[in-house]
């Protein structure tokens, strides 16, 4: 399925959603009927019935979102990788003596080399911002640093707060529980949410439509300060597309519920499992190590009866554990 088929997808209109929901619900759905509602059909949310041409049913919810995330995923990573690549390519012509030049009034992307500068600019434009700033945090090292690391975003969050702004942080749903995550929202006062989602990201910080900051590099010794219109409305569509599929953690928090014995962590290593991932990618995408991973393998296939991990995927995908639908509340 393309991206623009999963464009469409993310676009789903009511009367294709309408005709998409009665199908789930058993009702028969003709080739016709379909016909009227184009965007059902680019989304690819209907199938032909395997006993009769005519006729179409639906994907699974579960599988249909999944498909439409990985997409949205991978145009992430393309973005991503176009602008390590521009920066790849003009980075040698910004070392060249400077000749009779009109310099911009700000760049639209910069590469901030160190933590001290990256801080330093991330310091500065929050001093600056007023309104909103939006943050994703993956599952990464630094999160279980002592405390004391983490005083210096907590004091700048604090004053941005106490001007009136808010802060919305989605986590991967590994650290729901981490301590110190706990801690620092303990701590701060002010307009603050948190939710998490299965898999997230990269980092990114968006403060008030106006800048952005991403990794360029794995170690983060390396960030891009962008502030490029195209690129900022990008980040706060996906920002805002994942966080209505998120679960709230704080200041209320919502637990998943488990359905038919399956926790919603199991589900989504059963979804990774039907896509052929191995253990450590699978821990890896989910933020946990491989020991976790295989202990919830193992409950899955004792809660299926497999003997076997090709024939756990076949179970899976028999059990109707992918067609639970997921809450995004």
């Amino acid at each position: 399925m393309t991206s623009e088929v999963h464009q469409h997808a993310e676009e789903m209109c009511e009367p294709g959603l309408g005709l998409y929901a009665r199908a789930l619900r058993g009702d028969r759905v003709t080739r016709a009927e379909a016909e009227d509602t184009p965007c059902l059909l680019a989304a690819g949310l209907l199938r032909p019935d395997r006993d009769d041409p005519g006729l179409l049913e639906p994907v699974p919810p579960a599988v249909a979102l999944h498909r439409a995330l990985r997409s949205l995923a991978d145009r992430v990573a393309d973005e991503r990788r176009h602008t390590a690549r521009l920066v790849e390519t003009f980075e040698p012509l910004l070392r060249l003596p400077r000749g009779r030049t009109v310099e911009p009034e700000a760049p639209a992307v910069s590469v901030l080399s160190g933590q001290d500068r990256i801080n330093d600019a991330i310091t500065s434009a929050m001093a600056e911002a007023r309104r909103d700033m939006r943050c994703i945090q993956p599952h990464t090292a630094h999160i279980n640093r002592p405390p004391v690391v983490h005083l210096l975003p907590m004091a700048r969050d604090q004053a941005f707060l106490d001007r009136g702004g808010r802060i919305r942080t989605l986590y991967q749903h590994t650290l729901r529980h981490a301590p110190t995550i706990a801690a620092r929202y303990e701590q701060i006062r002010g307009d603050v949410e948190a939710r998490t989602l299965d898999e997230v990201t990269d980092r990114l910080i968006l403060l008030d439509r106006s800048v952005a900051f991403v990794p360029a590099n794995k170690d983060r010794t390396l960030a891009l300060e962008v502030r490029h219109p195209t690129l900022i409305r990008y980040f706060a569509a996906t920002f805002e597309h994942l966080w209505r599929l998120a679960t709230p953690m704080y200041p209320e928090a919502v637990r998943q519920p488990t359905l038919n014995g399956v926790t919603p962590r199991q589900r989504a290593i059963a979804t990774l499992l039907v896509e052929g991932h191995t253990d450590s990618v699978i821990a890896d995408r989910l933020g946990m190590n491989v020991r976790t991973a295989r202990v919830h393998i193992a409950k899955l296939a004792a809660g299926l009866g497999s003997e076997s991990r090709a024939q756990l995927g076949y179970l899976i995908a028999r059990s109707g554990i992918l067609d639970q639908e997921r809450d995004p509340t």
